[in-house]
Parts: C-alpha cells; sequence; structure tokens
C-alpha cells in the first residue's frame, strides 16, 4: 500500500503505539506480540483474536481466524465479530496516521453483510479519501474505509467507520 498518501507528516512524532510497532520485528513474531500488547490494552479486541499483519500510515490490515467463539447459530463468522474486525483495522490505522499533536474518536459505522463468511477473514483498513491529517485546524469527520474478505479473496463485509479528528488542545 502507499504509505505516503493519507498519512501524518513524515517528520512528526510517532503515537506510542505505532513506535511500538515499529521497534518490534517485522516477522510474524513482532505481529503476533504486538498484536497480544493491543489486546492486553483494548481487552474486547481480544474475542476476535485479531493479528495486526500490515500496520503503516494510511493501511492497516488485520486477520482474525474463524473459531467456535465468533460462530454464529449457522456456523459462519457473525457479522459483529466481523465488526469488531473492522473497528480493529480502523484503529491501527488511525495510531498510525494521526499525528501526536492531533486526536481521533470513532463517530459512527456502517456496514454491509455482502456474503456468508465461512472462513477466517483479512480486513484492509485505508482512508476513503486522501487527506493530510497533521494540516487539519478543526474538527474534521474522517471516514475509514474497511474490505474485509475471506481466503479466497471474496469481499464478505464492509465497513465505513466515520472518526472525528480534531488537533489537541494547548496545554
Amino acid at each position: 500500500m502507499n504509505a505516503e498518501k493519507n498519512s501524518a507528516t513524515p517528520d512528526a512524532p510517532l503515537s506510542a503505539t505505532y513506535a511500538l510497532r515499529k521497534r518490534l520485528p517485522d516477522n510474524r513474531l513482532g505481529d503476533v506480540l504486538f498484536s497480544l500488547g493491543m489486546v492486553a490494552r483494548v481487552p474486547y479486541f481480544g474475542t476476535i483474536l485479531p493479528v495486526v499483519t500490515e500496520m503503516e500510515p494510511g493501511y492497516c490490515q488485520v486477520t482474525a481466524p474463524k473459531w467456535f467463539g465468533v460462530h454464529n447459530h449457522i456456523g459462519t463468522f457473525h457479522a459483529i465479530a466481523a465488526c469488531n474486525l473492522a473497528e480493529t483495522a480502523m484503529g491501527m490505522l488511525m495510531e498510525a496516521s494521526v499525528p501526536t499533536t492531533h486526536r481521533w474518536l470513532p463517530k459512527g459505522m456502517t456496514s454491509q453483510y455482502l456474503a456468508k463468511a465461512e472462513t477466517r477473514l483479512t480486513a484492509h483498513a485505508e482512508f476513503a479519501e486522501p487527506i493530510e491529517l497533521a494540516t487539519l485546524t478543526a474538527g474534521t469527520d474522517v471516514v475509514v474505509s474497511i474490505r474485509i474478505v475471506d481466503t479466497e479473496g471474496t469481499e464478505v463485509v464492509h465497513c465505513d467507520i466515520t472518526t472525528w479528528v480534531t488537533p489537541k488542545p494547548s496545554a
């Protein structure tokens, strides 16, 4: 993915979350260690057993296995568990993208359930439109688009999450 579009300014300090990810190895071990730390900080994410496999300004990818804890009554990946996966990917995208001079907060989500989710899922989060976050001087709605695909690459769920991004107040 193109990390340069839709990102914080290159010289802006990294969020503590993103700085931690950058310090860990760029391999499966680093992915798992980071994901365990993320779940310790945001325990509800743990219900889907997520693994952050890519995280950079403007893009995040998170996988979640299909296990009995995410099953619905017909044995497929539950729609709300898929929404939890979308929110996980959005949150890590924002942590990698929003400069430390700003803050963000989820504001709303729309979701479309497009097909049965019968395998593990992968969420791909990106900004819906290009935006230079570091230049925001007032509160702004920023939409993150999340494509959730099965192991065949079929989009089974699509979510758009609106976040509210504002400059941090001066101390």
